[in-house]
C-alpha cells in the first residue's frame, strides 16, 4: 500500500516526510515554542518570506496529525488529477495568497477598530493546512457535480465555523486559503459552465449539511479552550454557566436572592449533565438533519419550528445586549447579527426547498413516537416529583410536593438557559442530585434516540396484492435463477407505470436492497424508475445479486458494480456422469445404492409429520452446533420450504430415516418451468456422508428426465472464479472478507464443493449509484443476511473469525 502511494503521489509523500522531519528536529511536534513561531510563522509583523516558511511547521501535534490526514486525502487525489507540478503550484499559491489575504483582513479590521481583528495583531500562524484547504476547493473543479457540491459546502462551512467561533489567526488563514483555492479553480481549472441542476436527493443532502453545520458552531465555541472568534460569546448563551465561587459569593453578598440561588445551582451542577444539556440544541439539529437527508416532512417541520424559536430566543438576547454597546457598529453587526441571521437564513432555505421534503411517516409511526415521548415524560415526571418528595431533605431549601411540581418544567431545560427560567433548589445528596441533574438528560436522550430511530426505520406496508402481481410476472416473463426469491416474505415491490416490470426490495438502514434482477421486459426503465422512487423516499438503491445484463444497464447510468457471488449452472441437455471428473459423484451414487438410500421428492407442506419432524430436527441440530443464527436474504430456511412450487428431495433409507434434504426453487420462462435452483441444504450429522452429492446428482438425473433445461446450484456469496482480471480496491476488500468469514460460514468451501458438478460459472454483481454510501451498503447487506444476530452470537462470530478453527467446515445450512 505504501509503495503504491509513493508511486501515485510522490510529491505529497515527500512533503509529508519533510514536514514531520522538520517538526521533529525543531521540537515543534510537541508544541511550537514562541521563538520558533516568531522566526517561521506569518503575521502582521513578519517578513514576507515567512508566508512560505510557515508551510513547513504546524502549531502542535493535533495540527500535524490533522494536516497529514488532509494532505493524504487532497494531495493524492490532486496529483492524480493535475500531476505533481500543478498540484505543488496550486498548494503553494493557495497558501501564499491565502496568508496575504487573511493578513489584509486583519489590517483592515484593525483600521476600523474592530475588536476581533485587533486581537490578532501581533499573532503569527503556521501550518500547511492553509494551502491544503485551498487545494481541496481547487480540486472540486475536477470532481463530478454530486461530489463537488458536497465537498465544497462541507469544507467552506467547516472553515467558516472555525473562523467565527474559534477565531485565531490560523483559522482565518484557512478560510482565506480556501477562497484563494476557489479563485484559482475559477480562473485556471474550470472546464466550462457548471451544471446548476440538482437532483432531489442532492438537494436534501445539501440542506441537511447546512442544518448540521449550524449546530456545530456553538459546539466549537464551547469545546475550544480559548475561543477568540467574533461569536465566542455564543457559548455563554447556549451553555450551562459554571460561575466561579468568588462570583457566587459576590452576588450573594449583594442580597440578589434570585440570582444568587441560580448561580449557586449552576455552580453545583456536574460537568457531564451540564455538558449534555448544553449540547441539546446541537444534538437535536443533527438528528433532524438526518431526517432531512431522508426527506421526512416531520423533520422539515421540526427544523422549521426549532429555527423560528431559536431565532426568537437569540434575537431577544441580542436586543438586550445591544442596549449596552461598548464596541463599533461593525462589531455589533457581525458579533450579534450573524447568530440571529443564521437561523433566519436556514428558515429561508427550508421554505424554498419545502417541496423536496414530502416523505410522510405513517400514522402509526407518528402515534408510536408521541406515545413513547409522552410515556417518558410521565414516567420521569412521576419519578422526580414523588422520588424528590421522599428525599426532600437532600434539597436546599427543602421543597414541598407543590414546589417540586412547580419546578418540574425546569428539569427538561438546561439550568438557567438564556436566563429564562429561575432555579429554586440545590441538590446535595446522591439520590437528590441524580433526580435533579439527570431527569432532563435521560428524557432528551430517549427523545433523540426515538427521533433517530424514526428517521432510520423503515415502515413497510402489507403487500400481499403486490406480491401476487410480482409472482404472476415471474411466471410470465421468467428471470434469473434467484427470481423465485422475490416472492419470499419480507420483500416489498415497486412496479413500472405499466405494471409489467417489478423490482423486489427490502429497506435496511436507509438502503433499498433488491433481490436479483428486475422481473419483466423493461429492465433499464425499471432501474431508472426505481432509483427515482428511492430518492423520493430518502433511500439509497443497491441492486444485489444481479446478472451481467443488468450490470451493463446500470453502468450505462453511471453506477458502479462489483462481483459479490458466482452462480453455478449445470446444463442438463447433454449431462452424463461419465469420465474421471465425475468420479466423486459416481462414488456417492454407488455408495447410496449399497446403503439402501433412495432419493424421494416431496412437497414440504404435504409431507407426513414423521418426515417434517426429522427435517426440523436436522435443521435445529445444525443451528445448535453452529451457535450462530441462520442466514437469510438470498438463503432460504425452513419457512421457505413450504413455498408454492418448491420441491424437496430427501435422502431416505429403508427405515424411513432422513439423511439429507435439498430444496429446489422453480425458474420460469414463458409461463413454464425450465430450470430449478438449489436453495436449502441440510444433512444429518451422523448420517450418510455423501448425501449432498447424492441428492444433487439424483436431482439432475430426474429433472433431466422431466425435461428441465438446467439446474442452478445457486450463488456462493463472497466467492468467485479467478478470471485473470486485476481486481479493484473494493473487490479486494470483498475477497478479504470472504477469506475472513471462511472458518465461520465456509462460502469458499461451498464454492469448491459445487465445482464437483462441472458447472458453468456466471458472475453475480452488486450495483450501486453512490460510492460514498458503501459503508452503509455493507452494513445493510450484513444485517439483511443476519437479521437476528444478537450480541452474544456476534461475539461468538468474531471469535471464530479470529481463531480460525480447523477441521470440519460447516457452511450456512451445508455441513461437509
Amino acid at each position: 500500500m505504501i509503495a503504491r502511494l509513493l508511486r501515485t503521489a510522490p510529491l505529497t509523500c515527500a512533503f509529508l516526510v519533510v514536514f514531520w522531519t522538520v517538526g521533529a528536529l525543531t521540537g515543534a511536534i510537541g508544541g511550537a515554542g514562541e521563538d520558533l513561531l516568531a522566526a517561521t510563522g506569518f503575521g502582521t509583523g513578519s517578513p514576507a518570506w515567512t508566508a512560505l516558511t510557515s508551510a513547513l511547521w504546524s502549531m502542535d501535534l493535533l495540527g500535524y496529525v490533522g494536516t497529514t490526514v488532509l494532505l493524504l486525502a487532497a494531495g493524492v487525489a490532486a496529483e492524480r488529477a493535475f500531476g505533481g507540478l500543478r498540484t505543488a503550484a496550486i498548494f503553494l499559491s493557495s497558501h501564499v495568497l491565502g496568508s496575504f489575504l487573511g493578513l489584509g483582513l486583519v489590517l483592515a479590521g484593525r483600521d476600523v477598530h474592530w475588536g476581533w481583528p485587533e486581537s490578532l495583531v501581533g499573532e503569527v500562524a503556521t501550518g500547511p493546512s492553509i494551502g491544503g484547504v485551498g487545494l481541496v476547493l481547487a480540486l472540486t473543479f475536477r470532481m463530478p457535480p454530486l461530489r463537488r457540491r458536497r465537498v465544497r459546502l462541507l469544507t467552506i462551512l467547516s472553515v467558516l465555523v472555525l473562523t467565527l467561533y474559534s477565531g485565531w489567526l490560523e483559522d482565518l488563514f484557512r478560510l482565506s486559503g480556501g477562497v484563494a483555492g476557489l479563485v484559482i479553480g475559477v480562473l485556471f481549472l474550470r472546464n466550462g459552465p457548471e451544471s446548476r441542476a440538482r437532483s432531489l436527493q442532492e438537494t436534501r443532502v445539501l440542506v441537511a449539511l447546512l442544518l448540521a453545520a449550524s449546530a456545530l458552531g456553538p459546539v466549537v465555541s464551547m469545546m475550544s479552550p480559548y475561543p477568540n472568534g467574533p461569536l465566542w460569546w455564543f457559548a455563554d448563551v447556549v451553555a450551562v454557566a459554571q460561575p466561579s465561587r468568588d462570583d457566587v459569593d459576590a452576588v450573594c453578598g449583594a442580597d440578589a436572592v434570585e440570582l444568587c440561588r441560580t448561580m449557586a445551582v449552576q455552580l453545583s451542577y456536574g460537568r457531564f449533565p451540564a455538558l449534555v444539556m448544553s449540547l441539546l440544541p446541537a444534538l437535536l439539529l443533527l438528528v433532524l438533519a438526518e431526517g432531512l437527508r431522508r426527506g421526512w416532512r416531520f423533520a422539515w417541520r421540526s427544523a422549521l419550528v426549532f429555527n423560528v424559536a431559536y431565532a426568537a430566543f437569540i434575537g431577544s438576547y441580542v436586543v438586550y445586549v445591544a442596549q449596552f454597546p461598548d464596541a463599533t457598529a461593525l462589531e455589533l453587526a457581525v458579533s450579534f447579527g450573524v447568530p440571529m441571521l443564521a437561523p433566519l437564513a436556514i428558515i429561508g432555505v427550508l421554505l424554498l426547498t419545502r417541496r423536496h421534503f414530502d416523505v410522510r411517516l405513517p400514522r402509526r409511526a407518528v402515534t408510536r413516537f408521541w406515545r413513547f415521548t409522552a410515556g417518558s415524560v410521565a414516567l420521569l415526571s412521576a419519578l422526580y416529583v414523588f422520588g424528590g418528595y421522599l428525599v426532600r431533605d437532600q434539597f436546599t431549601p427543602e421543597p414541598g410536593f407543590t414546589a417540586l411540581l412547580a419546578d418540574l418544567p425546569t428539569r427538561f431545560l438546561p439550568p438557567g438557559y438564556l436566563d429564562l427560567v429561575p432555579l429554586r433548589f440545590q441538590a446535595e445528596g446522591f439520590v437528590g442530585t441524580l433526580l435533579f441533574e439527570y431527569t432532563g438528560v435521560v428524557f432528551w436522550l430517549i427523545v433523540l434516540t426515538g427521533l433517530l430511530m424514526a428517521s432510520w426505520r423503515t415502515w413497510p406496508s402489507p403487500c400481499e396484492k403486490e406480491a401476487a402481481q410480482a409472482r404472476e410476472l415471474m411466471r410470465r416473463y421468467g428471470g434469473s435463477s434467484l427470481s423465485y426469491m422475490t416472492t419470499w416474505r419480507g420483500n416489498q415491490y415497486w412496479f413500472t407505470p405499466d405494471g409489467e416490470t417489478a423490482v423486489a426490495y427490502r429497506v435496511v438502514a436507509t438502503i433499498a436492497l433488491t433481490v436479483g434482477d428486475p422481473i419483466g421486459p423493461a429492465r433499464a426503465e425499471a432501474v431508472r424508475g426505481f432509483a427515482e422512487f428511492c430518492a423520493r423516499n430518502g433511500w439509497t438503491p443497491c441492486l444485489y445479486s444481479v446478472g451481467a445484463e443488468t450490470k451493463e444497464v446500470v453502468e450505462g447510468l453511471g453506477w458502479s458494480a462489483v462481483q459479490v457471488a458466482e452462480d453455478t449452472v449445470i446444463e442438463l441437455d447433454a449431462l452424463s456422469f461419465t469420465g474421471k471428473k465425475w468420479q466423486d459423484v459416481r462414488t456417492a451414487l454407488n455408495k447410496a445404492a449399497k446403503a439402501g438410500i433412495t432419493a424421494e421428492w416431496c412437497a414440504y407442506a404435504d409431507a407426513p409429520y414423521a418426515i417434517t419432524d426429522q427435517i426440523r430436527s436436522i435443521s435445529a441440530e445444525w443451528v445448535a452446533d453452529r451457535g450462530l443464527p441462520e442466514m437469510g436474504f438470498t438463503l432460504g430456511g425452513l419457512e421457505q420450504l413450504a413455498g408454492d412450487g418448491v420441491r424437496c428431495l430427501l435422502a431416505v433409507d429403508g427405515d424411513r430415516t432422513v439423511h439429507g434434504i435439498t430444496s429446489w426453487l422453480p425458474v420460469y420462462a414463458d409461463g413454464e418451468v425450465v430450470g430449478w435452483t438449489l436453495d436449502f441444504m441440510r444433512r444429518r450429522t451422523h448420517g450418510f456422508r455423501g448425501s449432498m452429492e447424492f441428492l444433487i446428482a439424483s436431482a439432475a438425473q430426474q429433472l433431466q428426465a422431466e425435461g428441465a433445461r438446467f439446474l442452478s446450484l445457486s450463488g456462493a456469496p463472497l466467492a468467485r472464479l479467478d478470471r485473470g482480471e486485476r481486481p479493484r480496491a473494493l473487490q479486494r476488500v470483498l475477497d478479504f472478507t470472504g477469506q475472513v468469514l471462511e472458518p465461520v460460514y465456509g462460502f469458499r468451501s461451498l464454492f469448491a464443493f459445487k465445482a464437483k458438478f462441472q458447472p458453468a460459472y456466471q458472475p453475480m454483481f452488486m450495483a450501486y449509484p453512490d460510492s460514498a454510501a458503501l459503508p452503509r451498503i455493507a452494513n445493510a447487506v450484513s444485517r439483511a443476511y443476519l437479521p437476528h444476530l444478537n450480541a452474544r452470537q456476534g461475539l461468538r462470530l468474531a471469535s471464530k473469525m479470529i481463531i480460525r478453527p480447523r477441521g470440519r467446515v460447516a457452511t450456512h445450512g451445508r455441513t461437509r
